[in-house]
């Protein structure tokens, strides 16, 4: 029985071999436009074509960077893609990822060579990048003294920070002699001790920009002890120099806002410092007040002086204590003594006396308290409270009679 197939699985089959065949996934195929159409959805559909035949070609939207000019009929160019099947059409065609004319594709070959050797040899490789400075205060401009890619960067430096010198050395930058100009431009800038160099000129075809695809020139970058910002072209240009650069830049201008600081946002940067740490110094400045004052207050009360004037207090409080104590007990022995007196008075002699009383004595001062003592005819001595009387016994009695 014989296979039969459907269109599908031969188209498929035929596009699997397409897929697998790695020189048809990337490769280089030149030729004249013929038949460009630029459509609505972005898509550009071309053939190339020479004396032998031609061959379809499209190139999708997604991939126009990688085309610098206008295709127009008649065009010598250079296809750089894959050739694979259309399945609906089961026709095969040149699917362009880059567009580059006839005369730029040997340059292109060699640009794929050099930077191939170069990234070998570790020259692209990240550990030898040297950090761009952020407070640059000398820039090096290596690029033509005249043209679009010198006054974009001395206006935007300018505008950004007018107290940044910029030091240019008027290079070649394109024609014979364009690369080694380059090279004694990075050399001599190196020497004046810049804190930055760009090296870079404006757009233009790849013959124009070759001089930044030179060995010679990539070998500068790398040795160069100086931060090397390249700025080459436009955005959708990519040259040695770039690789080999401790930084890219996509245009001059661009490069020039890398180099050069913004002087006002710094200001207001500094403005918003200084603020924050006059705060802060303000309120650490209380708060050691306040530290300070704890550290007084402890100290006033361990100081000499303050024990001092505590002990004297007690002191004083002491001896308050004890004038009170003391005076309190006279006052105690003085009611005492005025009782002791009360009593004293009231067994006074004279006291007696003045109630009506009488002291009587002998002749020999003895004190009569008897009348065993006393004889009829015997004189003795009456004391009254206002004198004494002299008396002479008529007649004793032995007991009282009432």
């Amino acid at each position: 029985m014989r296979n039969v197939y459907t269109v599908k699985q031969v188209n498929l089959y035929i596009k699997n071999m397409f897929t697998q065949d790695f020189m048809l996934n990337r490769i280089y195929v030149k030729g004249e436009v013929s038949n460009c159409k630029y459509h609505t959805s972005g898509h550009i559909y071309f053939s190339l074509k020479d004396e032998s035949g031609t061959i379809a070609c499209i190139m999708f939207a997604s991939a126009r960077s990688g085309l610098s000019f206008r295709m127009r009929e008649g065009q010598k160019v250079v296809v750089l893609g894959s050739v694979n099947v259309y399945e609906r059409d089961g026709k095969y065609q040149l699917y362009a990822n880059e567009i580059i004319l006839e005369g730029a594709g040997l340059l292109y070959e060699k640009f794929e060579a050099l930077k191939q050797e170069l990234e070998e040899m570790g020259m692209f490789a990240e550990e030898y990048k040297q950090p761009i400075p952020k407070f640059a205060k000398t820039v090096g401009i290596v690029t033509a003294p005249t043209g679009a890619a010198v006054r974009d960067i001395i206006q935007i430096a300018s505008r950004r920070n007018p107290y940044v010198q910029l030091i240019l050395y008027p290079a070649l930058v394109q024609g014979e002699g364009a690369a080694d100009s380059i090279v004694r431009g990075i050399r001599m800038l190196e020497k004046q001790n810049v804190d930055v160099m760009i090296v870079g000129r404006g757009g233009g075809s790849i013959e124009d920009l070759w001089a930044f695809n030179e060995e010679k020139v990539a070998r500068a970058i790398f040795e160069c002890r100086v931060p090397v910002i390249s700025a080459v072209g436009h955005e959708t240009d990519t040259l040695i120099s770039d690789y080999v650069a401790d930084l890219r830049a996509p245009t001059p201008s661009a490069a020039a806002e890398l180099a050069v600081y913004d002087h006002r946002q710094v200001s207001e940067q500094m403005e918003a410092f200084l603020s924050r740490m006059r705060r802060q110094m303000r309120l650490k400045t209380m708060l050691e007040r306040r530290r300070l004052e704890q550290l007084e207050l402890r100290l006033k009360h361990t100081h000499p002086q303050q024990k001092l004037n505590e002990n004297r207090q007690i002191l004083q409080e002491l001896e308050n204590r004890l004038r009170d104590r003391m005076q309190m007990i006279l006052e105690e022995n003085k009611h005492r003594l005025a009782i002791y007196t009360e009593q004293i008075d009231g067994l006074s002699p004279l006291k007696k006396l003045s109630q009506g009383y009488s002291y009587t004595e002998l002749a020999d001062g003895e004190n009569v308290r008897s009348v065993q003592q006393v004889k009829d005819g015997q004189e003795i001595s009456v004391y009254v409270t206002d004198g004494k009387i002299k008396a002479r016994i008529v007649e004793v009695e032995d007991g009282w009679k009432r």
